[in-house]
């Protein structure tokens, strides 16, 4: 995405001096739309989104050979050369469309600041650690949501711009010095053994890190720079790279696009290893290479980067508005290619092509200019938000309509509901009963969602009830999830120490129901972890009461009422009980193989109590906050009746 004239690979014949290879833009066009068929459905394509990796492939080979033989005065020279063509190549695109998207967004979105803020970080590179900060919070906007969310990738790519100079000049391959080629294979083939053990490590424990930061990403951009020296230097590799036929490596490439998210660790490599192996076989009288090369196939290439901007925003927009359906596909398609080719011609190719004075001048004008778009999406944050926004009952008032909590405020989840890196237990997070008998309520996001029944069973029943919880993380302590542990194990030791017998163990995480960043109730460790636990509760004569899952959707609940923007909802505002039970397949039978002397609630059951799972109830009142996080009203009109009786018929009173 980020480099418009790839290099021809040494000793491959060209009829010109050029050095373009138009097979890579063919490259581009096929990973974009990997990407956006991903985008649009991800059961048609579940790791098409690997396109991406296949981007920063490109990126590293072309920077690596458009640097290859230039020549430069110094390093002043060198580093402020390179850093005007990444700005005229990037920021007036990114500028416009993050502009405009932030004004669409506004009128879709009574309180747009989040996703304003994350277009703001965009244009300085950042928006890729924002998420990463963000994918703690469980009750975030979904990032479907928000329409910068793809640009946490740009966001990898700048860190790296910020980076690769630097190796590049002091190894000596960007001053054309002898043993220069071999510095920087050395360096940085050093550097991507450590980003690659970095992220096969952190995917395993912080998904969210492996994902969107750039050192973890290091090494697909390195693959690039990597095979583009080794050819370079060694005709060898060249020669046996050759043999292989650019064909099956594609058909390779494709079958990795079919794994599900379940593998996503090993399906990058492959992505990684083959999209290098591509770069290297796709010679000219190969049918992949004909394919690649084809005009409108190059044309579709060329305007990846702005197509690449554009998608997510028709996308995400369509998911505020009149939702994504097979007879909208066609026309949202069209919008996005329209778009992509209007910002290509309209705004890349006159800028790519613009002479300043002088590159101080070119730089200060591109530093003003992201300044000022940022002050105004920040500003617009303030001023602009619930003012262009024009709807009648909008989901925010349905949701101050049913919420209504009957909890005191000290009970509540700004109290009680910890980040993941807290590490001192809070007090004051229990009420007291009429009775002996307490309920201790431990686990994630989705025991704090259920506060307003713990409220009602104190008030109606005079039960004690103890709760905190910690977003993001599962209870018991998952051996995997390393920075949860501590303040987890803290919560298992206050709890075993306060215990008395007959009181009851109430433990709620989310599940994992399709891939998700944990695997809770889906591996020996997490089953083990809760038996032990479990068995330790009851040798003190304690009853736990285990949270069977709850249905999730693809949308949120805010989709899913009717507005002049929106009179058609999205068929994900609603889904059957028997899909559900499907997708939740896995989890139920192993809630089956349990200790029997675990209880087991099954919330499914009273907030799908008809022939269909929803967001919004026949009364137009929210059942969810979110797409799977329950409202308060759902806690007293649905959860709060069936979780009583449930403890009634166990005797668990």
């Amino acid at each position: 995405m980020a480099e418009p004239a790839p290099a021809v690979i040494p000793g491959q014949t060209r009829t010109s001096n050029s050095k373009y290879r138009p097979e890579i833009d063919g490259l581009r066009a096929f990973a974009v739309v990997a990407v956006i068929i991903n985008h649009f459905n991800a059961d048609v394509l579940p790791s098409g989104y690997l396109g991406v990796d296949i981007f920063f492939v490109i990126s590293g080979y072309v920077i690596t050979s458009s640097l290859a033989d230039r020549k430069s005065k110094n390093f002043l020279d060198f580093v402020t050369g390179f850093y005007e063509r990444r700005v005229k190549r990037l920021i007036p695109a990114l500028l416009v469309f993050v502009l405009v998207t932030g004004t669409l967004i506004c009128l879709v979105d009574r309180d747009p600041r989040e996703s304003l803020e994350v277009g703001a970080k965009a244009l300085f590179g950042f928006s890729n650690i924002h998420f990463f900060r963000a994918s703690a919070n469980y009750f975030a906007q979904s990032m479907d949501l928000n329409p910068f969310t793809h640009t946490w990738s740009l966001g990898v790519e700048e860190q790296f711009y910020f980076l690769f100079p630097f190796l590049i000049w002091f190894s000596g391959f960007g001053r054309q010095k002898v043993g220069g080629s071999r510095n920087l294979f050395l360096l940085v083939g050093a550097l991507s053994i450590a980003s690659l053990v970095a992220f096969i490590s952190l995917y395993r424990i912080n998904q969210p890190a492996a994902y969107y930061l750039m050192p973890s990403r290091f090494w697909e951009m390195a693959a690039g720079c990597l095979i583009f020296i080794g050819f370079q230097k060694r005709a060898k590799v060249e020669q046996i790279l050759e043999q292989v036929p650019p064909l099956l490596v594609l058909v390779a490439i494709v079958g990795v696009m079919f794994l599900p998210l379940g593998a996503a660790v090993p399906a990058t490599m492959a992505i990684v290893v083959l999209s290098a192996v591509l770069i290297a076989c796709l010679k000219p009288g190969t049918v992949a290479h004909f394919w690649f090369s084809h005009g409108k196939v190059v044309s579709l290439g060329m305007i990846s980067y702005s197509l690449y901007l554009w998608h997510w925003a028709v996308l995400c927009i369509s998911r505020w508005t009149i939702g994504i359906h097979w007879w909208s596909v066609p026309f949202q398609l069209g919008l996005m290619i329209l778009l992509a080719a209007g910002s290509y011609a309209a705004i890349e190719k006159p800028f790519r092509a613009m002479v300043f004075p002088s590159r101080a001048m070119l730089l200060r004008v591109g530093v003003l200019s992201l300044g000022g778009a940022a002050a105004l999406l920040f500003l617009g944050g303030k001023v602009l938000a619930g003012r262009l926004y024009r709807a009648r009952y909008p989901f925010q008032d349905l949701m101050a309509r049913s919420r209504q909590r009957s909890h005191p405020p000290i009970y509540t989840g700004n109290q009680c509901h910890l980040p993941r890196d807290a590490n001192v237990l809070p007090s004051g997070c229990s009420l007291k009963g009429s009775g002996s008998k307490s309920i201790y309520f431990l686990g994630n996001s989705h025991t704090d969602h259920y506060r307003e029944a713990h409220f009602l069973l104190n008030k109606k029943l005079g039960l004690r009830i103890d709760g905190v919880s910690v977003s993001a993380c599962t209870f018991p302590p998952d051996p995997r999830q390393n920075d949860c542990g501590p303040i987890q194990e803290k919560q298992k030791m206050r709890v075993l120490n306060a215990l008395k017998a007959g009181d009851i163990v109430a433990i709620s995480n989310r599940y994992v129901l399709s891939a998700d960043r944990y695997g809770w109730m889906k591996d020996d460790a997490s089953r083990s972890s809760l038996h032990a636990f479990a068995s330790e509760v009851m040798a003190r004569g304690g009853k736990v009461v285990l949270f069977g899952p709850l249905p999730e959707f693809r949308a949120e609940a805010k989709q899913c009422t009717k507005l002049w923007f929106r009179p058609v909802l999205a068929s994900e505002c609603e889904t059957s009980p028997s899909a559900m039970a499907a997708k939740r397949s896995d989890v139920s039978l192993q809630l089956a193989n349990l200790d029997t002397r675990i209880f087991l609630f099954d919330p499914m059951k009273s907030v799908c109590p008809s022939d269909r799972c929803r967001l919004i109830d026949d009364e137009g009142k929210p059942i969810f906050q979110d797409s799977n996080h329950l409202s308060d009203y759902a806690n007293r009109r649905y959860i709060y009746p069936a979780l009583k009786d449930f403890l009634e018929s166990k005797h668990l009173l």
